[in-house]
């Protein structure tokens, strides 16, 4: 998972398209990119590191332009190398392109072999490049955008959300599944499409809608328009937006993540209720679910573990071992909240195990008697292809383990899981409605050597809407 940006404004571009990735960097801490169109020129920047390491003053001056994009990137895909730092560009004929991406093709690798056996050269190790060639593919013979992204839904398989710069105008879609997050909204003197809508906040604007799956939105100086390029039978958006990767403050195909995981919390303790003097979460992510815990069974909410602000995800850091040392790094113990205490520890997942047996065992050297650990999602028992980093069966604690055999392996005195129809309801869809391959085995699109469920995709012919007051009726009607 990684986040996406593209912003037309009168005023210029670089400094908000700073702030929006500033507000998405929980979806990315290996690099950032930034790629403005003046004139005739593509401006770039592009560096290994976080949002504010990336950028100075100077650095922003100099992306010129009022239209860009932007990128932060979390890989599970593709090496960790300065050229798969996104935003890609290309030139054709005239043509100036940059393409950034979130999500993970399951067919990137057939589909470069079909592009090499014409002699096509890559210089990245991801499917974004990929999604780049299938473009000026289509640009070659038609000159459409519309054509290009038509030709995209058809040949690419996985997940992506997509912005493309070309020339002055931004281009982005979602796929027909709508697994990955996209948004539009509305700024003082133009507009944004982003990964989450706490970009468009911080740039104080205005949710307007989300991408629909499988639309194009167009955006240039003279306004906003989209089309729609293909539907599907159903949706599938990603289960682990809800559960951990999304910020609680964001509004994720129209619903608020925090009032979501809240849900959870209040559901958890309905499912089975244990008794204790206090509800800790494991911040941040599990403070909306410790929350939505303490207040369905009256039961003090506590902070026993204080964060350092100023360390990032340990899930997303790219080794098991830096996952490991972060912990104590990131996590400290209020010890007089928990000596002697009977402690419900809240989290939001259990995925490898490791960093929840640290916690527990921090916990309980504070002096905590007892630590009841509830989670709010079921067991994780697969891996993710479409963009979360859980690749393989063997990291998954409870992928070979019942419940109890994974509280055996943690260390605390209980494990409770939501079961899954609890999780459906706190969400507010149905399964059919949501991508839960990783909690269930059963994966929305077709990945060799694992179960599929059915998914039609119809590509249609669609019609321009070119002003904001008809995306808001669009959006109540």
């Amino acid at each position: 998972m990684c986040g996406i940006v593209g912003i037309v404004d009168a005023g210029g571009v670089s400094f908000p398209l700073y702030y929006s990735l500033y507000a998405l960097q929980h979806r990315g801490q290996e690099s950032a990119g930034i790629s403005s169109f003046e004139g005739t020129t593509l401006y770039t920047h592009r560096v290994q590191g976080l949002v504010a390491e990336a950028f100075n003053s100077n650095t922003l001056q100099g992306l010129r332009g009022n239209v860009g994009i932007g990128h932060v990137r979390y890989p599970t895909a593709g090496s960790k190398v300065p050229e798969n730092i996104q935003p890609f560009n290309f030139q054709y004929r005239g043509l100036n392109l940059a393409i950034a991406h979130d999500g993970n093709l399951v067919n990137t690798a057939e589909l470069r072999e079909e592009y090499e056996r014409r002699g096509q050269i890559f210089c990245t190790t991801t499917g974004t490049e990929v999604i780049g060639n299938i473009i000026v593919e289509a640009l070659r013979t038609s000159r459409s955008m519309e054509d290009a992204v038509r030709l995209c839904m058809r040949r690419l398989r996985g997940s992506y959300a997509v912005v493309a710069l070309l020339n002055g105008t931004i281009y982005a879609f979602r796929d027909p599944l709508g697994i990955k997050p996209l948004c539009i909204g509305k700024i003082d003197r133009g507009y944004i499409v982003a990964s989450e809508s706490v970009a468009i906040d911080a740039l104080d604007g205005t949710l307007v809608r989300d991408v629909r799956p499988g639309e194009l939105v167009r955006i240039d100086e003279d306004g906003l328009s989209s089309i729609q390029v293909a539907t599907a039978n159903r949706r599938a958006h990603c289960i682990f937006e809800y559960i951990y990767f999304a910020r609680a403050d964001s509004v994720i195909d129209g619903r608020l993540v925090y009032d979501v995981r809240r849900r959870i919390g209040q559901n958890l303790y309905d499912a089975d209720p244990v008794e204790g003097d206090i509800v800790c979460p494991v911040p941040d992510s599990g403070t909306a679910y410790a929350a939505g815990y303490a207040e369905r069974s009256g039961i003090p909410f506590v902070e026993g573990l204080m964060k350092n602000r100023y360390m990032g995800r340990t899930f997303i850091m790219p080794t098991q071992q830096q996952r490991e040392w972060a912990v104590r790094i990131k996590l400290n113990t209020v010890r007089g909240n928990l000596k002697d205490r009977r402690v419900i520890l809240v989290d939001d997942s259990i995925v490898r195990g490791t960093t929840s047996r640290r916690i527990v065992n921090m916990i309980r050297e504070a002096g905590a008697k007892e630590i009841h650990l509830c989670v709010g999602s079921p067991p994780i028992i697969a891996p993710c292809y479409l963009g979360v980093d859980m690749p393989t069966r063997t990291e998954l604690i409870a992928n070979s383990r019942d419940v109890e055999a994974v509280r055996e392996s943690i260390g605390a005195t209980s494990l409770i899981y939501v079961p899954f129809e609890d999780l459906m309801g706190a969400i507010g869809c149905g399964e059919r409605d949501l991508c839960t391959g990783c909690l269930t085995g059963c994966y929305p699109v077709e990945i060799l050597g694992e179960k599929s469920c059915h998914c039609a995709v119809d590509y249609v012919a669609g019609t321009h809407q070119s002003n904001l007051s008809t995306f808001g009726k669009q959006q109540t009607s």
